[in-house]
């Protein structure tokens, strides 16, 4: 069946931001899809096209890329006749129609959003759930597979109005049973954690950030480190728990160092460290606290930074800002050997079928492929079909607070309700990279 009617509307964020939201129509209804936005973003990411007039929602209004929706993308697809079954072929009519090598002409957010709104007319047109149709699209066999949740519950960096440099430290319940164990885990923890704050800095130091976190005044991460490990032992969870980090270092790269105290207007070029000492610092931390995952440790360009660290660690190495959900980075990314993680994030690309494309590149040199949500969200929850549908065993979506998130781990719960009688599994800790180690679900 084919595409009716396609209509794009500006909807706003969970920054309160404007983004794109697709109506897509076919013969058995209405298809609705929205985009998210990133806050530290890659300079290699596909474009977010954005108004750029001061005047209205700060410069970052999206009615161009609403119209592109509109006059462009919606009536060429109507016009092409192809079935809402056809995803690869519709995502490469929608890049065709762009033609620029990073969406750069009618804009990721526009082309994302019907590329969304078109999975879900797909699934409604074979009668499946979402994350079937996507797992029929990918190649993927049930048994399905429940990732373990990546909390992100205390901030830093370019998040947060603290001294942090380190962008995110997360909890990873891999030693829950099912899904539904690991969100009890998870939301214990955080309740506890937020106790364990409240207490040491104050009852204003509990207030959350973008992604549901907290962020206390802390001076570095080993205080934040120390904070999460009287968490998750006031808990009781010490051996069903692990840590994660998003240092988002590309934030405080200058002049090929990296410097702590960035959010210093003032700060002391003296202290700037290089990468070498930067990755010295991680092995410490590795060595001292349950880290099993480290997202972006250096800089986007900083490929020899990379090798290096990657080489050394017996942790999984995930890259980002490094590899944008981009088919090309990844490529140099194995060839370098400069990680053995990738960030799955659906607006880094701009359309479902490279999304898929991407983790299925990194997964053939065995890395860990953690499916993620950007800072600035909406109510949708298609990386939760997305991360059951590729069996990757890892997502990250916030802390278990503010409704953009849990959105996502309620559509979790609901399809491990559905697909436990057929055999669904939750994968722990077996979606990791360690080191040269691919991760346990990949060798199956």
């Amino acid at each position: 069946m084919s595409v009716t009617k396609v209509h794009a509307r500006q909807i706003f964020d969970s920054r309160g931001n404007p983004t794109v939201e697709v109506d897509l129509y076919t013969q058995r209804g209405r298809f609705r899809a929205a985009v998210p936005s990133g806050a530290s973003t890659g300079i290699h990411e596909a474009v977010e096209l954005r108004d750029g007039d001061k005047a209205n929602y700060v410069g970052k209004g999206v009615l161009k890329a609403v119209a592109n929706v509109n006059d462009i993308l919606g009536p060429e697809l109507v016009k092409s006749g192809l079935k809402v079954t056809q995803q690869k072929d519709i995502d490469d009519f929608l890049i065709k129609l762009d033609g620029t090598p990073n969406k750069g002409k009618l804009g990721a957010n526009a082309i994302l959003g019907v590329s969304i709104a078109v999975v879900e007319a797909g699934a409604a047109e074979k009668g499946v759930p979402v994350y079937q149709h996507l797992a029929e699209l990918a190649g993927v066999k049930p048994p399905y597979v429940l990732p373990c949740p990546a909390f992100n519950v205390i901030n830093g960096g370019s998040h947060a109005g603290n001294k942090l440099a380190f962008q995110e430290f997360m909890l990873l319940p891999t030693g829950a049973s099912t899904f539904t164990e690991a969100m009890k885990i998870g939301t214990e923890t955080y309740h506890t954690l937020k106790k364990v704050i409240s207490a040491k800095y104050g009852i204003d130091a509990v207030n959350v950030g973008d992604e549901g976190g907290f962020a206390p005044n802390v001076s570095g991460a080993d205080e934040a480190l120390e904070l999460l490990s009287e968490a998750i032992k006031k808990a009781g969870y010490e051996d069903k728990i692990k840590i994660a980090l998003d240092v988002a270092s590309s934030e405080f790269y200058k002049d090929g160092k990296y410097d702590l105290d960035f959010k210093n207007p003032n700060s002391d070029p003296q202290k700037y460290i290089s990468g070498t000492e930067l990755a010295e610092l991680y092995l410490s931390y590795c060595n001292k606290y349950p880290i099993v995952s480290i997202e972006d440790p250096f800089d986007q360009d900083d490929w020899e930074a990379w090798a290096h660290f990657t080489k050394r660690s017996s942790v999984q190495i995930v890259g980002d800002d490094l590899t944008v959900t981009n088919p090309l980075r990844i490529r140099t990314a194995i060839e370098k050997k400069a990680c053995n993680g990738l960030l799955l994030k659906i607006n880094q690309i701009g359309t479902i079928s490279e999304s898929i494309q991407a983790a299925q590149l990194a997964q053939s040199d065995g890395w860990g492929v953690m499916v993620s949500h950007r800072s600035g969200e909406t109510e949708n929850t298609i990386i939760a079909d997305l991360v059951v549908a590729l069996g990757t065993g890892q997502i990250k979506t916030g802390a278990p607070a503010r409704s953009e998130r849990v959105a996502k781990y309620n559509a979790l719960l609901r399809i491990e309700e559905e697909t436990v009688e057929s055999g669904a599994t939750y994968a722990g800790g077996k979606g990791l990279a360690k080191g040269l180690e691919a991760p346990a679900l990949l060798q199956k």
